[in-house]
Protein backbone atom coordinates (compact mmCIF):
# COMPACT_ATOMS: atom_id res chain seq x y z
CA UNK A 1 0.00 0.00 0.00
CA UNK A 2 1.01 3.26 -0.98
CA UNK A 3 1.92 6.47 1.87
CA UNK A 4 -1.51 8.12 0.52
CA UNK A 5 -3.81 5.22 1.33
CA UNK A 6 -2.60 6.09 4.82
CA UNK A 7 -5.16 6.96 7.85
CA UNK A 8 -4.17 8.68 10.60
CA UNK A 9 -7.71 7.78 12.27
CA UNK A 10 -10.15 5.12 10.90
CA UNK A 11 -13.56 5.10 12.03
CA UNK A 12 -15.12 1.39 13.47
CA UNK A 13 -18.44 0.89 14.81
CA UNK A 14 -18.47 4.49 16.11
CA UNK A 15 -14.94 4.10 17.52
CA UNK A 16 -12.18 6.62 16.20
CA UNK A 17 -8.70 4.45 16.36
CA UNK A 18 -5.44 5.55 15.62
CA UNK A 19 -4.07 4.46 12.52
CA UNK A 20 -0.74 3.47 14.05
CA UNK A 21 -2.01 1.12 16.23
CA UNK A 22 -2.48 -3.19 15.23
CA UNK A 23 -5.58 -4.31 13.77
CA UNK A 24 -6.32 -6.67 16.28
CA UNK A 25 -5.73 -4.21 18.81
CA UNK A 26 -7.64 -1.79 17.42
CA UNK A 27 -10.44 -3.74 16.89
CA UNK A 28 -10.24 -4.82 20.48
CA UNK A 29 -11.00 -1.34 21.90
CA UNK A 30 -14.54 -1.06 20.37
CA UNK A 31 -17.10 -2.42 23.39
CA UNK A 32 -18.22 -5.62 23.38
CA UNK A 33 -15.33 -6.88 21.25
CA UNK A 34 -12.48 -9.03 23.36
CA UNK A 35 -9.32 -10.18 22.18
CA UNK A 36 -10.56 -12.98 21.16
CA UNK A 37 -13.43 -12.40 19.40
CA UNK A 38 -11.39 -9.45 17.13
CA UNK A 39 -8.93 -12.70 16.39
CA UNK A 40 -12.06 -14.58 15.32
CA UNK A 41 -12.96 -11.79 12.71
CA UNK A 42 -10.05 -11.13 11.56
CA UNK A 43 -8.87 -14.82 10.81
CA UNK A 44 -12.56 -15.50 9.19
CA UNK A 45 -12.10 -12.25 6.71
CA UNK A 46 -8.48 -13.23 5.93
CA UNK A 47 -6.99 -10.15 7.06
CA UNK A 48 -3.34 -9.37 8.11
CA UNK A 49 -3.96 -8.65 12.40
CA UNK A 50 -0.40 -7.30 12.75
CA UNK A 51 -0.90 -5.08 10.03
CA UNK A 52 -1.63 -1.26 10.91
CA UNK A 53 -5.40 0.18 11.23
CA UNK A 54 -4.54 2.99 9.22
CA UNK A 55 -3.89 0.33 6.02
CA UNK A 56 -7.64 -0.74 6.09
CA UNK A 57 -9.24 0.45 2.97
CA UNK A 58 -13.49 1.45 3.22
CA UNK A 59 -14.24 -2.28 1.95
CA UNK A 60 -12.35 -4.17 4.99
CA UNK A 61 -13.92 -1.46 7.45
CA UNK A 62 -17.14 -1.91 6.32
CA UNK A 63 -16.54 -5.91 6.31
CA UNK A 64 -15.67 -6.02 9.68
CA UNK A 65 -18.46 -3.63 11.16
CA UNK A 66 -21.30 -5.89 9.65
CA UNK A 67 -19.05 -8.95 11.12
CA UNK A 68 -19.12 -7.32 14.35
CA UNK A 69 -23.02 -6.18 14.39
CA UNK A 70 -24.10 -9.88 13.15
CA UNK A 71 -21.81 -12.23 13.51
CA UNK A 72 -23.41 -15.01 12.25
CA UNK A 73 -23.00 -14.21 8.56
CA UNK A 74 -19.37 -14.89 9.13
CA UNK A 75 -20.32 -18.20 11.15
CA UNK A 76 -19.34 -17.66 14.23
CA UNK A 77 -20.43 -19.82 16.98
CA UNK A 78 -23.07 -19.01 19.31
CA UNK A 79 -21.32 -19.38 22.49
CA UNK A 80 -18.81 -16.47 21.24
CA UNK A 81 -21.56 -14.23 21.58
CA UNK A 82 -22.35 -11.64 24.73
CA UNK A 83 -26.24 -12.57 24.65
CA UNK A 84 -27.67 -15.83 24.01
CA UNK A 85 -31.50 -16.16 23.89
CA UNK A 86 -32.60 -12.71 24.26
CA UNK A 87 -35.82 -12.55 26.13
CA UNK A 88 -37.25 -10.28 23.72
CA UNK A 89 -36.45 -11.67 19.80
CA UNK A 90 -35.23 -15.17 21.59
CA UNK A 91 -32.42 -14.98 18.52
CA UNK A 92 -28.39 -14.98 19.60
CA UNK A 93 -27.39 -11.70 19.22
CA UNK A 94 -23.52 -9.75 19.97
CA UNK A 95 -24.15 -6.18 21.87
CA UNK A 96 -21.33 -3.72 21.33
CA UNK A 97 -21.11 -0.52 21.85
CA UNK A 98 -23.97 1.14 23.27
CA UNK A 99 -26.32 -1.26 22.75
CA UNK A 100 -24.76 -3.13 25.90
CA UNK A 101 -25.26 -0.25 28.63
CA UNK A 102 -28.89 0.11 27.19
CA UNK A 103 -30.20 -3.53 27.48
CA UNK A 104 -28.49 -3.77 30.64
CA UNK A 105 -30.03 -0.91 31.76
CA UNK A 106 -33.33 -2.40 30.60
CA UNK A 107 -32.82 -6.03 32.43
CA UNK A 108 -32.42 -4.27 35.74
CA UNK A 109 -35.90 -2.39 35.31
CA UNK A 110 -37.46 -5.53 34.30
CA UNK A 111 -36.09 -7.39 37.47
CA UNK A 112 -37.37 -4.34 39.45
CA UNK A 113 -40.89 -4.32 38.13
CA UNK A 114 -41.39 -8.35 38.73
CA UNK A 115 -40.38 -7.73 42.49
CA UNK A 116 -38.01 -10.60 42.63
CA UNK A 117 -35.29 -10.93 44.55
CA UNK A 118 -32.29 -9.99 42.39
CA UNK A 119 -34.83 -6.65 41.63
CA UNK A 120 -34.68 -6.00 45.58
CA UNK A 121 -31.07 -6.36 45.82
CA UNK A 122 -30.63 -4.06 42.68
CA UNK A 123 -33.08 -1.52 44.56
CA UNK A 124 -31.43 -1.09 48.14
CA UNK A 125 -27.73 -1.32 45.69
CA UNK A 126 -27.18 -4.73 46.97
CA UNK A 127 -25.21 -7.54 45.68
CA UNK A 128 -26.49 -9.54 43.24
CA UNK A 129 -24.39 -12.70 42.83
CA UNK A 130 -24.22 -14.50 45.71
CA UNK A 131 -21.05 -12.07 47.42
CA UNK A 132 -19.95 -11.71 50.82
CA UNK A 133 -21.26 -8.92 52.29
CA UNK A 134 -20.33 -8.94 55.89
CA UNK A 135 -17.00 -7.53 55.07
CA UNK A 136 -16.85 -6.07 51.26
CA UNK A 137 -19.56 -3.48 50.14
CA UNK A 138 -19.82 -1.68 52.68
CA UNK A 139 -20.71 1.83 51.70
CA UNK A 140 -20.87 5.29 53.44
CA UNK A 141 -19.15 6.37 56.47
CA UNK A 142 -16.53 4.33 58.34
CA UNK A 143 -18.34 1.21 60.73
CA UNK A 144 -16.17 0.77 63.80
CA UNK A 145 -16.53 0.57 67.58
CA UNK A 146 -18.70 3.41 69.47
CA UNK A 147 -17.35 4.39 72.90
CA UNK A 148 -20.01 5.15 75.14
CA UNK A 149 -19.84 7.08 78.58
CA UNK A 150 -20.17 6.24 82.47
CA UNK A 151 -23.83 5.35 83.33
CA UNK A 152 -24.81 8.28 85.97
CA UNK A 153 -27.09 8.36 89.01
CA UNK A 154 -30.69 10.12 88.42
CA UNK A 155 -30.21 13.60 89.28
CA UNK A 156 -26.50 14.04 88.25
CA UNK A 157 -25.37 16.29 85.85
CA UNK A 158 -22.93 14.68 83.56
CA UNK A 159 -19.29 16.37 84.01
CA UNK A 160 -19.02 19.78 81.87
CA UNK A 161 -22.87 19.55 81.41
CA UNK A 162 -23.65 22.56 83.89
CA UNK A 163 -21.46 24.76 82.75
CA UNK A 164 -21.58 24.22 79.58
CA UNK A 165 -25.93 24.17 79.33
CA UNK A 166 -25.40 20.22 77.78
CA UNK A 167 -28.21 17.87 78.98
CA UNK A 168 -27.17 15.48 81.76
CA UNK A 169 -26.19 11.78 81.17
CA UNK A 170 -29.28 9.24 81.48
CA UNK A 171 -29.70 8.05 84.62
CA UNK A 172 -28.86 4.61 85.66
CA UNK A 173 -30.34 1.25 84.95
CA UNK A 174 -32.33 -0.60 87.85
CA UNK A 175 -30.11 -3.32 89.31
CA UNK A 176 -26.99 -1.85 87.96
CA UNK A 177 -24.81 -0.39 90.42
CA UNK A 178 -24.14 3.65 90.42
CA UNK A 179 -20.96 5.28 89.13
CA UNK A 180 -19.24 7.95 92.12
CA UNK A 181 -20.51 11.15 91.18
CA UNK A 182 -18.45 13.06 88.49
CA UNK A 183 -15.51 15.05 89.69
CA UNK A 184 -15.87 18.97 89.61
CA UNK A 185 -15.14 20.70 86.97
CA UNK A 186 -10.89 21.87 86.31
CA UNK A 187 -10.14 25.23 88.15
CA UNK A 188 -13.70 25.54 89.93
CA UNK A 189 -14.62 25.81 93.50
CA UNK A 190 -14.25 22.75 95.58
CA UNK A 191 -16.41 21.63 98.65
CA UNK A 192 -15.37 21.61 101.95
CA UNK A 193 -13.85 18.20 103.26
CA UNK A 194 -14.38 17.13 106.72
CA UNK A 195 -12.24 16.03 108.57
CA UNK A 196 -12.64 12.40 109.52
CA UNK A 197 -9.80 11.73 111.99
CA UNK A 198 -10.39 11.86 115.65
CA UNK A 199 -9.16 14.76 117.75
CA UNK A 200 -6.00 14.47 119.56
CA UNK A 201 -6.11 14.08 123.16
CA UNK A 202 -3.61 16.35 125.21
CA UNK A 203 -1.84 14.72 128.16
CA UNK A 204 -2.80 15.74 131.56
CA UNK A 205 -0.59 18.29 133.63
CA UNK A 206 -2.74 17.47 136.76
CA UNK A 207 -0.38 16.07 139.72
CA UNK A 208 -1.21 12.75 140.94
CA UNK A 209 -2.63 13.31 144.48
CA UNK A 210 -1.21 10.52 147.38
Amino acid sequence: MSSQEYRHIVRIAGKDIPGTKKIIIGISQVRGIGYNFAKSILDILKINSNSNVGFLTESQVEEIEKAMKNPSLVNIPSWFLNRRKDIDSGKDLHLITSDIEFNVRNDIEREKNMNSWRGFRHTYGLKVRGQRTRTTGRKGGAVGVRKGGKVLPAGVPAEGAAATGQPAAPAAVAGQPAAPAAAPAKGGPTAPTKDTKSPATKPSTEKKTK
